[in-house]
């Protein structure tokens, strides 16, 4: 039975399975990492076309299964652990992330991988369709989440999935997101922590410009603005990640 304190909801679909593995495009040499295997749906799989499935499972009552079921696999690693609290830096192979990932811990799943000393190569990721669509800024706004991923790597949405696919069934629909070309070579003119500290003044008051949520930090920043040419008046949603890069360069080498 599903524990709703970890946010499990059991993928039963075949064909989302299908479209994930094809998104992360799973080669014979390739290792994956996969959060939450729960039964095993996509773990067997994964198995099937990879060299090695790395799976973290944090519910006790899942790993007699886990093991019994893929006890055959000599590709098959099983962690009883939280993966927040596992250090990737450990892990000196090249990897992939594949997951379906619960709904309250998803912002921190993907800055874990993300910001690691030992970024995977890609993540495809089932989340919140809602969440999808903000990674993405389908809305063309973008915010601390999706600017947070876009900095590392490349999102895409490959498919919506209905919340009939999963067992339980969550009150929400949910989406397949891939996250290609990772990697850190955005912070060439400045650190992760300068980066991620402008993205949070500048998104503190969603109503407020950019100038207003920003100069008591950067007293300068109504000069700076004007040196990269943006508008003062302008919300951070309105800016690109090159706004910022732009934004955040000149911050730091005119203070």
């Amino acid at each position: 039975m599903a524990k709703k304190h970890l946010g499990q909801n059991f993928l039963k679909s075949k064909q989302v399975i299908h479209a994930m593995i094809h998104a992360a495009d799973i080669q014979e040499s390739d290792i994956v990492v996969e959060v939450g295997p729960g039964k095993g749906a996509i773990t067997a799989p994964l198995l099937s076309l990879a060299q090695k499935v790395v799976a973290f499972e944090k519910d006790a009552d899942l790993i007699p299964l886990l093991q019994e079921k893929f006890a055959d696999y000599a590709g098959f690693e099983l962690h009883e652990q939280d993966i927040l609290e596992f250090d990737f830096s450990g892990l000196k192979d090249a990897y992939k992330v594949v997951a379906n990932i619960p709904y309250y811990i998803t912002g921190a799943i993907i800055r874990h991988f993300l910001e690691s000393s030992h970024q995977p190569k890609s993540m495809t990721l089932l989340v919140q369709k809602e969440v999808a669509d903000r990674i993405v800024a389908r809305d063309g706004k973008e915010s601390i989440l999706s600017l947070s991923v876009k900095v590392y790597g490349v999102p895409k949405i490959i498919t919506k999935v209905g919340r009939e696919y999963f067992s339980p069934k969550p009150d929400v629909d949910s989406a397949v997101i891939h996250i290609s070309d990772i990697s850190k070579s955005f912070f060439k003119n400045f650190t992760e922590e300068q980066f991620f500290t402008v993205i949070k003044q500048a998104f503190q008051f969603k109503r407020k410009n950019i100038v207003n949520n920003i100069k008591k930090e950067f007293p300068h920043i109504e000069s700076v603005l004007e040196y990269v040419g943006v508008d003062p008046k302008t919300r951070a949603e309105d800016l690109g990640l090159d706004d910022f890069a732009q934004i955040i360069q000149s911050l730091y080498n005119d203070s």
